[in-house]
């Protein structure tokens, strides 16, 4: 059974659909997939697993449009590789009736949804998310962009779909530190919105992990839920809403730059991010020492990372988000947790807090997760 998630907006508003299975269903299918003037962008992992007929499923869909391949990986979500898809659509001579269809994670999502809003001022899309993390998260709510050298999605637009598809099927093949990697975004959701979510994630992590069918499709739906509420509330994060959405995303960002992008996972950057964050406001007293141990040990149940690069030092984390996108009038903004359900976003932080944040969550063992 396909359940449909409504994501109303001004303008262009759309459907997430979402279930077992989803591209046999040729109901749906037949609204957005049109073999004229349609091509489909995925990346060269996605290409071997998915687009042969040894899974006829998606080669069936698919076979008919014309595709264009990128590399798999953050490092090639750039503004070169814009420049080649460009180049192709505009050889193909592709129109403004083109449908661009992103088949991948988040970094085919974002990419192909910046593409899309630039060609020719604007053409369709639509998001078939492959990864948990685009599941909940990257594939909903219009955000497209591209990484600079000097800071993650530096260049970009929104850019809302048409609509987005999530099988969970896909997640079959996804490698298992890919779906750890995508709960980072999920505890994230029920960190910033709903305790009982969070007391659910504690009891159902395991099943969630071993893709068991009804605890996942309620887990992605959930977050699916969420998004869409905060994005039809606040679309272009300008009323300040969608900016809970970055919870540890500050922090995350500094150690993506610093490693390079595509050395960590987005999501366990994320789940480091978290943890970070969850110090500064225990430490400015905004949240208490058993919300503090308890985010920081559904994490570590997970299977996520609690501890930032060993070679990262606490001053590098402070120079790198001086340039995150959530810096205005030269202050850094921070999403913190004020209790588990509740964030808050904060200014002014003291700078020895954040330095005593960031030091207590490099310490080497955290004796209260065992």
């Amino acid at each position: 059974m396909v359940k449909i998630i409504h994501v109303p907006l001004n303008q262009n508003s759309y459907n997430i659909y979402i279930g077992s299975k989803l591209l046999t269903n040729l109901d749906i299918l037949s609204s957005f997939f049109k073999k004229k003037n349609s091509v489909l962008i995925t990346n060269d992992t996605i290409q071997n697993i998915f687009c042969s007929k040894k899974n006829p499923c998606v080669f069936n869909v698919i076979k008919h449009i014309p595709y264009f391949i990128i590399q798999d990986g953050e490092m090639y979500k750039t503004l070169t590789v814009v420049e080649k898809i460009l180049s192709f659509l505009l050889k193909k001579a592709y129109g403004r009736d083109l449908t661009l269809i992103a088949l991948g994670g988040g970094v085919v999502g974002d990419i192909t949804g910046f593409v899309a809003s630039i060609y020719q001022r604007g053409v369709n899309f639509i998001q078939i998310p492959t990864t948990l993390l685009a599941q909940v998260d990257a594939s909903i709510g219009g955000k497209t962009g591209v990484n600079h050298i000097l800071g993650k999605n530096m260049i970009g637009t929104f850019w809302q779909p048409q609509g987005v598809f999530v099988d969970i099927n896909f997640l079959s093949s996804l490698p298992k530190q890919h779906l750890i990697a995508g709960m980072a975004e999920i505890i994230k959701y029920a960190i910033i919105f709903e305790k009982t979510f969070f007391i659910w994630l504690e009891q159902n992590i395991s099943n969630i992990l071993d893709l068991q069918e009804e605890a996942l499709l309620h887990c992605i739906k959930k977050c699916c839920a969420l998004k869409s509420k905060v994005v039809q509330e606040d679309e272009k994060e300008v009323n300040g809403l969608r900016i809970f959405l970055n919870l540890g995303h500050s922090f995350a960002h500094a150690i993506e730059a610093y490693t390079g992008y595509g050395n960590w996972l987005h999501g366990n950057a994320v789940s480091v991010g978290i943890v970070i964050a969850s110090y500064v406001s225990y430490f400015s007293n905004f949240l208490n020492k058993h919300d503090l141990l308890s985010i920081i040990k559904i994490l570590y149940i997970t299977g996520l990372p609690i501890r930032g690069p060993k070679k990262m030092l606490p001053q590098d984390y402070i120079s790198l988000m001086s340039r995150d996108k959530k810096v205005l009038n030269n202050t850094m903004r921070f999403v913190l947790p004020f209790s588990i359900g509740k964030v808050k976003t904060v200014s002014f932080v003291d700078t020895n807090v954040l330095l005593r944040a960031i030091q207590a969550s490099q310490v080497e063992t955290y004796s209260f997760v065992y």
